[in-house]
């Protein structure tokens, strides 16, 4: 350098500070919004450029003008028109890199939002299509037992009112107490025992113990009410339903067995078991991807499913 006082080094190195400064903030706030974001890459190139080109001399005749009593800082700055030029051209460059970044980042936020606020409204709505239709069921049990003017029907009210309530109240949560859907499965359970014919075989087992586990709503629900409309409910006598719920720390495996009137298998080994099923897969693909097995199995006397599920996953 022709002068290497500190006043010399202080007033270089700010004013080069200064015109970094213009051409990174020129840039991420005109160039970057008015040609790269607007895809196009080669107009931005060349403005970048052509403000690089503009800038050099500006700071070229600023530096002159400053130090106009010392030829010799004079000519030092002239000389190094290109390195001015590179340096400049550099930093901006280095700025469109660090807002590349940044943009990129913020729009996989957004994204990962998006997908968030779209998987909860398609869970939310395939709930409230799993909702009615259960209740739909219900009542028509407790319609049947009016009609007979059973004893037991206050016991329906009784249990239809603690299934209202926790699909109605306790559902919207995105997890629920395992206890409260096992409780759920029990009610369910004793309603078709009072509904379904003396020789129908209802088995429930649950072993392993219920601490403070928690799982996705409803998602059982829709198997045993498949077991029943297409098992039980076209058998003109007998049949079974066998339900085993096994619980560890943090899986479940949760298994139904059922009998039914002697068809032809599925194609592919696929029941039509309605919208009940095809919702339940849905949401399990939604809730626990890659965290759950589901195994169907067709036969021409029985179906059997079979579901596990890693519940901390």
């Amino acid at each position: 350098d022709p002068d290497p006082t500190s006043v010399f080094t202080l007033i270089k190195e700010l004013l080069a500070i200064v015109f970094f400064m213009i051409i990174v903030y020129f840039n991420l706030y005109f160039l970057i919004p008015n040609y790269l974001r607007r895809n196009s890459g080669i107009n931005y190139a060349i403005a970048l450029v052509l403000t690089a080109i503009i800038l050099t001399p500006l700071k070229t005749i600023v530096f002159y003008l400053m130090f106009r009593d010392q030829a010799d800082v004079q000519s030092w700055v002239i000389s190094r028109q290109g390195l001015i030029f590179f340096q400049l051209l550099f930093y901006g460059s280095i700025s469109t890199i660090f807002q590349i970044i940044l943009d990129w980042q913020k729009g996989s936020v957004e994204k990962m939002e998006l997908q968030h606020q779209n998987t909860e409204s398609e869970l939310n709505f395939l709930k409230s299509q799993i909702n009615p239709h259960f209740l739909f069921n219900t009542l028509n049990n407790l319609y049947a037992l009016t009609l007979k003017k059973s004893d037991q029907a206050p016991e329906i009210v009784l249990k239809l009112s603690e299934m209202m309530r926790y699909m109605l109240y306790e559902c919207n949560e995105e997890r629920v107490p395992l206890r409260k859907e096992v409780n759920y499965l029990e009610n369910y359970l004793e309603l078709e025992k009072l509904r379904q014919k003396k020789n129908i075989k209802i088995d429930f087992l649950v072993s392993g113990l219920i601490r403070d586990q928690k799982i996705a709503p409803l998602l059982f629900i829709p198997f045993l009410e498949n077991s029943f409309k297409h098992g039980l409910n076209n058998q003109l006598s007998g049949g079974y339903v066998k339900i085993l719920l096994k619980i560890f720390e943090d899986d479940i495996h949760f298994s139904i067995d059922n009998s039914k009137a002697e068809t032809a298998p599925s194609p592919g080994g696929k029941k039509s078991g309605g919208i009940g099923l095809v919702n339940v897969r849905r949401r399990l693909n939604l809730v626990y991807p890659n965290s759950h097995e589901l195994n169907v199995k067709d036969s021409p006397k029985n179906y059997c499913i079979d579901l596990k599920i890693k519940l901390n996953n």
